[in-house]
């Protein structure tokens, strides 16, 4: 790797300088292994701190490399990987990421100080055509596995419903009402609004069997799957939720196990809508964020008079306020997808 580029460390700030906002121009790229290493968008601070683009970025924590290409502004213990003798494209950073990704445990195990000597003498295997590196071959091999994806991604966007993304009166309204404050909310114990609350069963890592059902325990990698299994484990059904030790919250659409750090928790007397179960997750994580951790963990027999805030109609929960707003949310976060992968088709 140190033949192909050049590891230097990162004009480094911390967050406190700055304010983030959604439409800030530049990334704030730190240790943070989710959405690309990028904290958050921030606007122009100053030449002496921003960092040139289109260069590989990796955090001295998860040492996860990323790719680049605005310029942007770093959080500390973070360093960048500069190309050398050839030009980076998006697809050819792409190619390097994938490859040096899949060795993250080789840099997990390297001290910090010692980084750019391991990067340096690190190898990889790359295709070669008159014994020099076919750059060409790589951005068309990155070419057409993202035009396989992109047509996975507009069946099933075809399949789902999802590529409506034009909001309807009613979700206009609701919209409205919600970012004006006029719409009533009050708490509910988690106990009342689901008839089941119960805990998953231990299943070791040594012990579970492949197979095909999805087993979820701790964590947010992946959405808690650790394996898919065929152990004969306690079955759990589609339109859940899932709240692991530590305050993780998911909702599943799909027949599941779960380990015994996981509650899961759902209503077999009443059917409620994905819309509406997606409000109770967001919910549910949002009313116990920060106060589960390695030392005060979890259980769902605890938490069974937890409160969470729901939109309320005559002093009861208002499923059809949740239900629309959700499908509302959804739209505005789709939209981009779909202009996304109708441009890349039209491309």
């Amino acid at each position: 790797m140190g033949d192909l580029f050049e590891i230097k460390s990162n004009r480094q700030l911390n967050k406190d300088s700055f304010v983030f906002n959604g439409k800030g121009e530049y990334p704030y790229f730190t240790r943070t292994v989710f959405n690309n290493g990028i904290f958050g968008y921030v606007d122009y601070l100053d030449d002496e701190h921003k960092i040139k683009g289109n260069c590989l970025a990796v955090g001295m924590m998860g040492m996860q490399f990323f790719y680049m290409q605005k310029d942007f502004y770093a959080g500390q213990f973070t360093k960048r990987a500069i190309p050398k003798l050839f030009s980076l494209t998006p697809r050819l950073a792409i190619y390097f990421i994938s490859l040096l990704n899949k060795n993250q445990d080789v840099f997990k195990n390297v001290l910090v100080r010692n980084f750019e000597n391991e990067f340096n003498k690190f190898k990889i295997q790359l295709p070669i055509k008159n014994n020099k590196i076919d750059f060409e071959f790589m951005e068309s091999f990155i070419a057409q596995i993202e035009a396989e994806r992109i047509e996975k991604l507009e069946a099933y966007l075809e399949a789902s419903g999802l590529k409506d993304y034009i909001l309807t009166a009613e979700e206009e309204q609701v919209l409205e009402d919600f970012e004006n404050g006029k719409i009533e909310w009050d708490e509910f114990i988690y106990k009342n609004i689901f008839n089941k609350i119960i805990q998953g069963r231990r299943l070791t890592k040594d012990n579970q069997i492949s197979g095909t059902i999805p087993f979820v325990m701790a964590g947010t990698t992946n959405t808690g799957i650790v394996n898919h299994i065929s152990n004969p484990v306690a079955s759990f059904p589609k339109n859940s939720i899932t709240i692991d030790i530590f305050g993780n919250t998911f909702y599943r659409d799909y027949d599941f196990g779960a380990g015994d750090d996981t509650g899961v928790y759902w209503n077999t007397k009443k059917e409620y809508s994905r819309e509406t179960m997606l409000f109770f997750t967001t919910s549910m994580g949002k009313s116990i964020l920060g106060k589960f951790n390695y030392g005060t963990k979890l259980r769902s027999s605890k938490s069974l008079d937890l409160k969470m805030k729901l939109p309320t109609k005559n002093q009861k929960p208002n499923y059809e306020s949740m239900q629309t707003l959700m499908s509302a949310v959804q739209k505005l976060v789709i939209k981009d997808v779909v202009l996304y992968v109708d441009n890349k088709i039209e491309v």
